[in-house]
Parts: C-alpha cells; structure tokens; sequence
C-alpha cells in the first residue's frame, strides 16, 4: 500500500543478472508507451532496492486461468462474461497491432497472463518478452520463447514472430474459454495431449458440444456458440496468413456481443408480469415490465481506450 493508501502490486525481479534484468527493463520501456483499459497499468519502478521492483496497479480477482481452472461456485465465468473477456483480450491485442505508436507483439499471451480486475475486466500483463517492430517490417526473427501449449506451429519451427502469432495464442485462449479445459489435457484418455487438436477435431467431426464447458452448454446459444468457434477456428489455422487480424477477431466478437445482447432486449421485453398485471392496469404494467427490462440489461458495450488516452 502506498502512503496515499492506493493498494499496488510488486513485481520483484528473481536477481540482478543481465537474464533477469531484461525482461524487466522491456517491461517498463513496453508499457510506457501504453495506456488503454485493458492493459494493466505501469505505476513505476524502483532500481535502488536490492533487486529492481515495478509498481503496478492491484487487479483484485486473479487470473483468467484461475478463474477457469480452480472454478469458483461464488464467481462462476459464465457465458456472457467469457464472450465479454475474449472481446476486451481481442481488443487489447488489436490495439498493440495497429494503434499503438509502434506495432507491439505480446508473444507469451495465455490465460495466466490476462488478468481480472474488481469487475472482470480483462487486463493484459506480463511484457517482459513483448518487442516493439518498426512499421516496415512483417517479423521478428529470434529463438523461440513463449509458453508451451500456446506457441504458434509456423514460429517454433521458422522463428519468425509475427502479429499472427500472437493470433494464433489468443485462439488457444478463445479454445480455454469455451471449453474450461487447459491447453495440456489430463486424464486418462487425453494425458499430455493438445486442447486444440482435440478442439479442430471436435469441430471436423461435427461434434464440438462434447468438449464445450457445461456452463457454455447451459448459458449459450447454438449459434452464437458455433462463431466463436469459428472464430477460434481460424485463429488456430497452421499457415499464418491465412489467419485473421486482431482488427478482425474484436469486430466479430463485439458483433456477437451486440446481437447477444439485442437477442436477451427483446426477451426481456417481452416478458409479461402476471402478477403486477393483476394489481395495475393493463397499461401501468406494461410500463413497469419494460422498465424493468431495461435495468435488467444494463450491459457495458466494450471500450478500448481510457477517457484520459491520447495514445491515438
């Protein structure tokens, strides 16, 4: 906690050896540049401690993955909100892409990475091995890094990073968030396997209801369902170019969202109160059910940009 009482997070670094200094030096030059919603925010740094710390705002409610993997019965992940996450993720990524000053790559997106604030937000961390790439160029050529299980195919073996590879981890993201499941299976039958190979082949065999999160089952519709899995799809093709833009994947998502949330308008407002019809005339109820329906769909549209931005 700082003296003004603002709670704050601290990253420490593990030694002052050059390998670990690095990253976080990338860090602070990276997210300098940025200042968007749903990118964690870069308070400070401090290099006169024993070893160097960055200062970072405190997101209450963990990561995505643990919000997946050790589910919480009291803050359950549910359809809508999944859909609200993979769009604000996409977002974040698009604007590292295309809006920043200079074209960011992330290239370690995964669940662990992307944190929940009080509201479940989505916030993007963890830059220690993010580059910046001049706007002429198509790639970064380096070993690879990243995190097994999320790694684009073309990049481990060309170790060309391009903005489709991190495309292609976020798709392994969209697979977590329609399924719960991890990108390393376990038990018995799927031991040490890959999520989206069992996922594309759930989707060639017609029959990807048998790995979707029973949650995703119960809350979702079939076709609002089957796009984002399109989408996912896509993002996991094996050939880069032929995956979409980040620009792409957030118009698509948010396009869903918005017919999702038009879908669920007009079920509320439809709905008829038998009960208030009784007790009021027959026009007082219909006022009151559709006030109603409007408090029940307060829903926040997403939004890239932080009113104080003037990254663009």
């Amino acid at each position: 906690m700082l003296t003004d009482g603002k709670i704050v997070a601290i990253k420490k670094s593990k030694a002052l050896d050059e390998g670990n200094l690095e990253p976080f030096i990338n860090e602070v030059v990276i997210l300098s540049k940025i200042n968007i919603r749903n990118i964690v925010k870069l308070f400070g740094c401090c290099l006169e401690t024993e070893v160097p710390m960055l200062v970072y705002e405190f997101i209450p409610n963990g990561t995505l993955s643990q919000s997946l993997h050790d589910q919480n019965e009291e803050f359950p992940l549910t359809w809508d909100l999944r859909l609200r996450i993979a769009t604000e993720i996409a977002g974040a990524l698009y604007y590292l892409h295309s809006l920043a000053s200079i074209p960011i790559y992330h290239r370690d997106i995964k669940s662990a990475n992307i944190l929940l604030d009080e509201k479940f937000r989505a916030k993007v961390s963890d830059f220690g091995i993010s580059r910046s790439i001049s706007v002429d160029k198509t790639h970064l050529t380096t070993a690879v890094q990243g995190t097994f299980g999320y790694l684009d195919p073309e990049y481990f073996q060309s170790n060309k990073f391009t903005e489709k590879s991190d495309v292609y981890s976020f798709g392994v993201v969209l697979v977590e968030l329609l399924t719960g499941k991890k990108p390393i299976l376990s038990g018995k039958s799927n031991e040490g396997g890959s999520l989206t190979a069992y996922f594309l082949l759930t989707m060639k065999e017609n029959r990807l209801y048998d790995i979707l999160d029973a949650r995703v089952v119960k809350e979702g519709g079939e076709e609002e369902i089957l796009a984002v899995a399109n989408i996912a799809k896509r993002c996991l093709y094996l050939n880069g170019s032929s995956r979409p833009t980040m620009k792409e994947v957030v118009m698509e998502l948010d396009g869903i969202r918005m017919s999702n949330w038009a879908t669920a308008k007009r079920s509320c407002d439809n709905v008829e109160y038998a009960t208030e019809d009784d007790l009021t005339g027959p026009q007082e109820a219909a006022s009151t059910s559709t006030g109603s329906s409007y408090r029940a769909m307060d829903i926040e549209l997403p939004l890239l940009l932080d009113k104080s931005s003037s990254s663009l």
